[in-house]
């Protein structure tokens, strides 16, 4: 089972709380942040990572099903 991860680049703020958080699943440049691998084993990491972000621009799905941002 794997999870996907995906950054909405209109919608990051690029505060860079998911790479202060999780640098091992998130990058952030000049304007945004990305997921290392959009493929991940999962990680509760990747979780706390989407619910603390800001703009709430990070997706974690498993297929169909999203799994954060948790409300």
């Amino acid at each position: 089972m794997t999870w996907h991860v995906e950054v909405d680049e209109r919608t990051c703020i690029g505060s860079g709380m998911c790479a202060a958080l999780a640098p091992e699943l998130f990058t952030l440049d000049d304007d945004h942040a990305s997921p290392v691998a959009p493929d991940i084993e999962p990680d509760e990491v990747a979780l706390d990572a989407a619910d603390s972000c800001p703009a709430l621009a990070i997706t974690v799905t498993d297929g169909a099903k999203a799994v954060a941002p948790r409300s």
